[in-house]
């Protein structure tokens, strides 16, 4: 027997139980439940923060990390499936959903964020080995460490197509947006490439919290002496908003805990608001929001009428968004009624309102800064599954709406076949002269680039806004 086989075996490295890490299992969950689920991480975070804080787990910068994690993967998730995808031997197909989300985090900690390469690396491995195990950690690990060999820059320098190859597919592997959507967008925006790549990398923002001072219940003032000048701004362009610059919880503010502000973003104030002051001829008693949920708009809506003396009817098809908008609306102070009713079968008659709104359903390409995860479930073909619907509530709208009154086609979209395409279409219907298109755009008082109307289109990137489009039409006869 030789010297070398007498001697005393190595002793094996001793078995480590990995650590959980709150922020990041957090992170993890978000993600997952948008994946399994088709949840969305507004609606599924909040309460597992709270959870986190109650069971004293988490401070504010452990719940700001969470929200940056999870928002910047979804944010992201096109760019980095690409760089995932150079660094594995197999499509990414193959690679298990929960996998590819903690290498998704993983890489976004690398290429996103400040974490240093190291600790983003070693996190991501503890993470997997809690929530996959050891064997499909090792795999985690290999991966990251190739992603950890270039930067964001480099990365994409390697990943995306040249510009002047493929310019959509550059800008959808570039600012992480599906290639049909980019082709949308830049259909709608219009000009050169300087506006798309603005608007697509607002998109990638993380939006401020704006609050909405509900009429006749509280002020932008009230908000912002309590908030003070360190914590809010006011609105660009609404006199009612106010800018959370602090970031925050909304629901901690005592006018928001009673309903007399809520959240809402300035482009939605500002569609109920040019509603409201479009210029009508004869009365103005009643008014309708005809898709009322979950009742943002229908709060305003009815705070303005109570100051004229109007009613105004709120009405949503859902019978569960109808509760919804019934408590966004309790406490206001003029008379209102909400009902659960199908917008395109309506219970009321003919030309009974003098304002009516219509805020139609639509594929939510407009608020794509609060809702990344919609960017990647939406397809082409859900445009159809809108149009009829969209086409049925504007000529409700229009039948519904009194000789001399205001309809307001609004949706959170930029589609072309969301906005002017429905518009134009059903307008068809009164070649009689019976309705015709209002300019909007001075109803919109001290908000620029609003194009050559008569509609009008706002964009996350010119006016810091969701991409809503208002469309104000008059019926004539």
């Amino acid at each position: 027997m030789s010297e070398q086989s007498r001697r005393p075996r190595k002793p094996g490295k001793p078995y480590r139980r990995p650590q959980k890490d709150p922020v990041r299992m957090l992170a993890f969950e978000a993600l997952r439940a948008v994946d399994e689920r088709d949840a969305y991480a507004n609606l599924v975070l909040p309460p597992l923060l709270r959870k986190a804080r109650e069971k004293g787990d988490f401070d504010g910068r452990d719940a700001a990390l969470a929200t940056e994690l999870v928002y910047g993967t979804l944010r992201r998730q096109g760019t980095y499936d690409a760089v995932i995808a150079a660094c594995v031997d197999r499509p990414l197909r193959e690679v298990d959903p929960p996998v590819l989300d903690v290498l998704s985090l993983g890489v976004h900690q690398l290429l996103g964020t400040r974490i240093p390469t190291h600790a983003a690396v070693s996190a991501s491995v503890e993470l997997a080995r809690v929530v996959l195990g050891d064997g499909r950690a090792k795999f985690v690990n290999a991966v990251l460490r190739k992603v950890a060999q270039q930067d964001l820059d480099g990365w994409l320098e390697q990943v995306a197509p040249p510009y002047d190859e493929d310019p959509e597919d550059h800008l959808a592997v570039v600012h992480s947006h599906p290639r049909w959507v980019v082709s949308a967008l830049w259909d709608s925006l219009g000009g050169g490439r300087a506006g798309i790549e603005d608007l697509l990398e607002a998109d990638n923002e993380r939006p401020e919290v704006t609050l909405v001072a509900r009429p006749g219940r509280s002020t932008a003032d009230e908000l912002l002496d309590v908030l003070g000048d360190e914590s809010a701004l006011p609105g660009r362009w609404s006199p009612y908003a106010v800018r959370l610059t602090e970031g925050g919880e909304p629901g901690a503010i005592d006018a928001v805990r009673e309903g007399r502000a809520g959240v809402q973003d300035e482009g939605s104030q500002l569609v109920a608001l040019a509603l409201a002051n479009a210029p009508l001829d004869g009365p103005d008693r009643a008014w309708l929001d005809g898709c009322a949920g979950p009742g943002g708009k229908a709060a305003m809506l009815a705070g303005l009428a109570a100051e004229r003396g109007a009613v105004l009817l709120a009405s949503e098809k859902q019978p569960h968004r109808a509760g919804l908008v019934a408590k966004a609306l309790a406490g206001n102070p003029g008379p209102y009624q909400v009902i659960a009713a199908d917008g395109t079968r309506p219970p009321w008659r003919p030309g009974t309102f003098d304002r009516v709104l219509m805020d139609v359903p639509c594929t939510g390409l407009g608020a794509l800064r609060r809702r990344p995860e919609a960017r990647w479930r939406r397809r082409p073909e859900d445009l159809d599954g809108f149009a009829p619907l969209q086409r049925g509530l504007l000529r409700t709208a229009l039948d519904s709406v009194r000789v001399g009154g205001v309809v307001g086609y609004a949706t959170c979209s930029p589609h072309l076949a969301e906005t002017r395409a429905v518009v134009d279409d059903v307008l068809k219907h009164y070649d009689d002269g019976s309705a015709e298109l209002l300019d909007a755009r001075p109803l919109l008082p001290g908000v620029p680039a609003l194009g050559d109307g008569p509609d009008v289109q706002l964009w996350p990137h010119l006016h810091g806004t969701d991409a809503m489009y208002l469309a104000l039409i008059r019926r004539t006869g």
